[in-house]
């Protein structure tokens, strides 16, 4: 039993702060005067428009129209909750930080996911994580079962997302350094277009990455500890590298495009704010 406790808080000790930054960082964000509402088939009145030709008469609000000489209807706030699933990659590539205490892509993919699912949660719509064996839900205990969920890292090198619990017709975020191999991916996006779920790829690279600020001798060794290569001429590396980068962010915006999906590059070293705009906006249909 003493050892419990030690074990449990130290499981629980970045859940706070990680939940209190995606809040904050949510909180941030200027949605405009009526946030996610939008008209559509619901109960709870949203606003008055002027009747146009098609409206049927029942549609028409009588009270409204005799203050005026138009006729008004009751326009309706679209009430059918949508689910919204993301996959964060915590694989091993996801750890890295070319900055000594920085943040690694991992947390700031999790920031962005955990702030995105508090913005979503606040519009009443339901959220989850593609490898939580449950459905999407809505409320803060969802919140901090994503958020204790994202605190978990995976041993494998590079992460594949999870489709078996995509619901049908849903949507879906999927973030990640997408620097392995693309095969699982393609197959993930292929079987959630089949399903109607249609969503949003957003790139997670540190400055590092981006830019191969490397010369002379330079050892190279995968954060997974499994690949290793030396060069005494880094420099020489990079216009092939470079090469590769730009085919591979080709690559991640030509696999969105045929399914359907959206696709966005971000930096460790950008505003968190940016991403989340950026996906907030995507997962509106408005990009």
């Amino acid at each position: 039993m003493s050892m419990l406790r030690p074990r449990a808080e130290a499981l629980a000790e970045p859940l706070p702060p990680l939940l209190a930054r995606a809040r904050h960082l949510a909180a941030g964000v200027v949605l405009g005067e009526h946030g996610r509402r939008r008209p559509g088939l619901g109960d709870a009145f949203w606003q008055f428009r002027p009747a146009q030709p098609g409206d049927p008469a029942r549609a028409i609000d009588w009270r409204r129209s005799a203050r005026s000489d138009q006729h008004f209807v009751q326009e309706k706030e679209w009430q059918a909750a949508q689910a919204v699933m993301f996959w964060v990659d915590r694989a091993a590539s996801m750890q890295f930080t070319s900055a000594k205490g920085g943040e690694t892509k991992a947390a700031r993919a999790a920031l962005i996911a955990l702030a995105s699912a508090v913005l979503l949660v606040n519009g009443g719509e339901r959220v989850g994580l593609t490898d939580m064996d449950a459905p999407p839900m809505r409320g803060s205990l969802q919140l901090e079962r994503i958020a204790t969920a994202l605190s978990a890292e995976a041993s494998q090198d590079y992460g594949a997302p999870r489709t078996a619990t995509l619901p049908r017709h849903s949507r879906a975020v999927f973030l990640s350094d997408f620097l392995g191999p693309l095969d699982p991916l393609e197959a993930a996006l292929t079987t959630a277009a089949d399903r109607g779920v249609g969503g949003a790829l957003v790139q997670v690279l540190d400055p590092a990455e981006e830019a191969f600020p490397f010369d002379g001798r330079t050892v190279f060794h995968s954060v997974g500890g499994s690949l290793e290569y030396e060069t005494r001429q880094a420099a020489d590396l990079r216009p092939r590298y470079m090469d590769r980068l730009a085919a591979r962010k080709a690559r991640l915006a030509d696999l969105a495009r045929q399914t359907g999906w959206q696709y966005h590059l971000h930096h460790t070293s950008d505003p968190p704010t940016v991403a989340l705009l950026w996906l907030y906006r995507a997962l509106e249909g408005r990009i």
